[in-house]
């Protein structure tokens, strides 16, 4: 899977394939070996160099936080990084486009959505789960951005979704 990230304001081309038991990930051409265990509501990493000694794999307590406009905070070692996909759409909304609102819940990957948590109507607490997408074959629930009321359920169960994709929408 191939997609671009942005993390304190730096633009990374980023590739992660499975390979057996671990999953190899590419940043801007250099590669690592790792393994993921989903603690919760967070991610233990342990990420090895490739052609280094496997007593120099660094391990790592990685957390999660939606942010406004879908973007997310992503807390490693206890220290936040701002970071999001970078899209088209985002693109243009840095250079005057429109704004896609603090209300709208994204699928940050493609995946299949697993469970939805909310209906039309319902109301929500900020970070309260609304959605469960599966990608890359870890469940993520993903949450409410605000509190308000859910105006629209753009999905269904089952569903496969593509990456930025509208998933629910939260006035």
């Amino acid at each position: 899977m191939r997609f671009q990230i942005e993390a304190a304001g730096v633009a990374r081309a980023v590739d992660v394939t499975r390979e057996g038991a671990f999953w190899r990930v590419m940043i801007d051409g250099r590669a690592w070996q790792t393994s993921m265990v989903r603690a919760g509501d967070r991610w233990s990493l342990l990420v090895h160099e490739p052609g280094r000694a496997p007593s120099a794999a660094r391990s790592y307590d990685v957390a999660f936080e939606p942010s406004a406009g879908g973007a997310w905070r992503v807390h490693v070692n206890g220290d936040a990084v701002p970071a999001g996909l970078r899209t088209s759409a985002q693109r243009l909304k840095r250079h005057g486009g429109d704004d896609a609102g603090d209300g709208r819940v994204v699928a940050p990957m493609p995946g299949r959505v697993v469970k939805v948590l909310v209906a039309p109507g319902a109301r929500v607490e900020a970070r309260q789960g609304v959605v469960v997408v599966e990608a890359m074959k870890m469940e993520n629930e993903l949450r409410a951005p605000k509190a308000g009321v859910v105006r629209e359920v753009r999905v269904v169960e089952g569903a496969s979704v593509e990456a930025q994709t509208v998933l629910i929408v939260i006035d």
